[in-house]
């Protein structure tokens, strides 16, 4: 499961606005938000994407993405 709380925290800590993330991600920007409410999971592709977008370190993306708890 997504902890969603710190892919937020992630996303609002990068300073990137959405249509930017989602243009560089190639992942709709409405699926994104639909996936960061817990309507879906996050793809393998769509996390390598994130994460290189976001710079997240393999700790931090294992965190976020292979979280035991949903929040």
């Amino acid at each position: 499961m997504t902890n969603v709380d710190l892919l937020q925290e992630k996303i609002k800590a990068s300073g990137i606005p959405m249509t930017v993330i989602s243009a560089k991600t190639g992942i709709n920007r409405a699926t994104i938000y639909n996936k960061l409410r817990n309507r879906g999971e996050f793809t393998a592709s769509e996390i390598v994407s994130l994460s290189s977008v976001l710079h997240l370190s393999k700790p931090e993306r294992d965190k976020i993405f292979l979280s035991q708890s949903v929040n």
